[in-house]
């Protein structure tokens, strides 16, 4: 018994010391690792603690101000409030779409540009599983998951969209605005925010996680609708257009210019961003206080228009269409009625004034419309009479002096064709001056190779002949882009080429291509001051922005007149032309001399007038001209389509031509005066 239990006692201490050993070995492991960790990990590890993050945001400064010709300020920037988000990393679809319903309880906020996509992917968020059960089991089992919502998309129906109540719109409104944001980057939910809505707010900012009001800018325009669409538009950048601006250096939130002068001088007008810093941990919450680098205002802009003549004309437009709208049935019954003005100088291409009206009769009321001027083209008629002429002189079918009898045409398919009277023998001051068509029918037969008195084809060219007037007129800008300087432009309609004489005589007397108010102003430009095509555009100068509102900044840019073209015409020929538009305008057959031979500004030019519709004897009015004759400063383009016969084409000329130089006598500055008086108080 002794001996067993000392064999027990024996075993119970080398447990015990295994038990020990096992212990201090895991201890030391313990110690081992834990030091490995402090003294070898242990910076590694701190770093890795405290890490932070450096974040950028950035919010628009002020874009540059618009000033006319003589320094006054068309386009400025007057400050409102604005509701932003601030969205962080933490704020998912969810939590943002619960900010936006309370928000839209709030404010209001405008759905009108709202896509229909968005709509669906509204109604999808709201309703996912209502829109997933209508997919069948093989769609289910068949669609790629990448692919599975693009058919969801296709089963939401027009009625589900228009089932969204106008609350949910406006959540869907503010919603999209947020999504749209950066991380830490304010994002504009509403530009121009009511004291009401401002005070709303103010009141549940602790429920409005994010949501902040902002000091910011909004356009204004002191001569109000006035030329206001030309200035353009600055919006959100488009969906659309998302890619083209950010690979541009541009954020996703940016305010851009979308149209027009904003869109096309964007880049200027464009001020620096104000930059805020901030240090984030590795939530992505912000530590410490954020760092400012102000920003500053957009570069301004100094354009060519007149906006005190911009306003005369725009007055002249209307008074002229409300005489022909009351009288005589002029527009019969049509529900509008448009004219368009363009007036620029021949010699730098300036477009001093750039107008559009249009009448509604069933508001009674004009719409001011001046990028009609180069966005709708029509049949100009006999204004295009100058550049047949030319073509017939530089092509040799004609010269100086060439005599053609003005006497109904006859034809072996029993068509006749004549002008409005027979004028008997004229050369082509006399064809100018009295708007033969027969002398342009003419020069388009002998284009094309047809002999007239033996009734036959000497060289079948009829082709050859639209090219040769064509390629002519396009010298002049009539059928190609003018250059002005405003994103996009019409070049009017080219109604192709045939091998029917007739169609190439109707080219020569403007009834066939269509072009833009612009072009013809170019064209007439070109003829004035012999033989420059000159590019119109709308930008004078560039300044630096000035901090004191009673003086301009610095020159950075002036616009120098760019010669697009010399045409190919010589000075002699060119001059026919200009004595035919001044005969227009004074001789004993003119068809403009009537209104214009005693002007004290001597002008030139040519009317037309262009078939529209036989049936309803609607016609295409228009009228074209420079002044003074001698050393021309003004060119003008007149076109008032889908008119009754009449004169109001060129009682609208009479009015701009009249304004402008009653503007010169009464001692209004021109734009050099006003450019010399401004540059005198720069220096000082």
């Amino acid at each position: 018994m002794k001996t067993k239990s000392n064999k027990k006692r024996n075993h119970v201490p080398i447990r015990m010391n295994a038990l020990f050993l096992s212990v201090f070995f895991l201890f030391s492991v313990l110690v081992l690792r834990l030091g490995y960790i402090q003294i070898v990990k242990g910076e590694e590890y701190k770093r890795t603690a405290y890490l932070t993050e450096n974040v950028t945001t950035k919010l628009d400064a002020p874009r540059g101000k618009m000033f006319d010709s003589n320094y006054r300020v068309v386009v400025d920037n007057e400050p409102v409030f604005s509701i932003t988000y601030t969205r962080t990393r933490e704020a998912d679809a969810e939590k943002r779409h619960n900010i936006a319903i309370k928000l839209a309880e709030l404010i209001d906020k405008d759905t009108e540009e709202l896509a229909e996509r968005d709509k669906k992917d509204y109604f999808i968020f709201l309703n996912e599983k209502e829109v997933k059960s209508r997919l069948s089991a093989a769609e289910k089992k068949n669609t790629p998951p990448e692919e599975l919502y693009d058919v969801m998309l296709e089963k939401v129906t027009q009625k589900d969209i228009e089932s969204l109540t106008e609350q949910q719109l406006e959540v869907l409104a503010i919603k999209s605005e947020m999504d749209r944001g950066y991380t830490l980057s304010p994002q504009r939910i509403k530009i121009g925010a009511t004291k009401e809505e401002m005070a709303l707010i103010s009141e549940h900012l602790p429920e409005l996680e994010g949501i902040d009001i902002k000091p910011d800018a909004e356009r204004s325009y002191p001569f109000k609708e006035s030329f206001r669409d030309i200035f353009g538009q600055v919006k959100q950048i488009p969906k659309s257009r998302m890619d083209y601006y950010t690979s541009r250096g541009n954020d996703r939130n940016d305010l851009v210019g979308t149209s027009f002068l904003e869109e096309q001088y964007e880049a200027v007008l464009r001020g620096k961003k104000t930059k805020i810093k901030y240090v984030t941990d590795k939530v992505g919450n912000p530590v410490g206080d954020p760092v400012e680098e102000d920003g500053s205002r957009g570069s301004d802009l100094v354009l060519t228009v007149d906006m005190e003549l911009q306003q005369k004309v725009e007055k002249v437009i209307e008074e002229k269409l409300t005489d022909a709208i009351r009288g005589k049935n002029a527009y019969d019954n049509k529900e509008l009625s448009k004219a368009y003005v363009v007036m620029m100088d021949p010699n730098t291409g300036e477009v001093i004034s750039m107008a559009g009206k249009e009448y509604n009769r069933q508001t009674g009321k004009f719409k001011d419309m001046p990028f009609g001027n180069i966005y709708h083209s029509y049949a100009m008629g006999s204004t295009v009479k100058g550049a047949t002429v030319l073509t017939g002189l530089h092509e040799g079918v004609i010269d100086r002096n060439t005599l053609i009898l003005d006497a109904p045409l006859t034809f072996g398919d029993g068509r006749k064709l004549k002008s409005h009277s027979n004028m008997g023998p004229v050369d082509a001051v006399d064809a100018l001056e009295g708007s033969s068509n027969v002398y342009m029918w003419h020069i388009a037969m002998r284009l094309a190779g047809y002999d007239y008195a033996n009734k036959r084809f000497n060289d079948h060219k009829v082709k050859e002949a639209f090219e040769i007037l064509r390629n002519s007129y396009s010298e002049f800008g009539l059928g190609v882009p003018t250059g002005i300087d405003l994103p996009s432009e019409a070049t009017g309609y080219n109604t192709g080429m045939s091998n029917e004489l007739f169609q190439a005589m109707f080219f020569a007397i403007g009834q066939f291509d269509t072009y833009t108010p612009m072009q013809l102003a170019q064209y007439v430009s070109t003829i004035a001051n012999g033989g420059l095509r000159m590019q119109p555009h709308l930008l004078k100068e560039i300044r630096e922005p000035s901090a004191d509102p009673n003086k301009l900044g610095k020159l950075l840019y002036r616009f120098e007149p760019n010669v697009m073209n010399k045409i190919e015409m010589s000075p002699r020929d060119i001059e026919v032309v200009q004595k035919g538009f001044y005969e227009v305008m004074h001789g004993s057959q003119g068809t403009a001399a009537w209104i214009f031979k005693n002007k004290d500004y001597n002008p030139a030019g040519k009317t037309g007038t262009a078939e529209v519709d036989k049936e309803t004897g609607l016609v295409n009015k228009t009228l074209i001209g420079y002044a003074p004759y001698e050393n021309p400063e003004v060119a003008f383009a007149v076109v008032v389509p889908d008119i009754r016969e009449g004169s109001t084409n060129n009682e609208i000329a009479e009015g701009v031509l009249d304004a402008y130089f009653s503007m010169k006598k009464e001692g209004i500055p021109t734009e050099a005066e006003s450019q010399q008086k401004n540059e005198k108080k720069e220096s000082r």
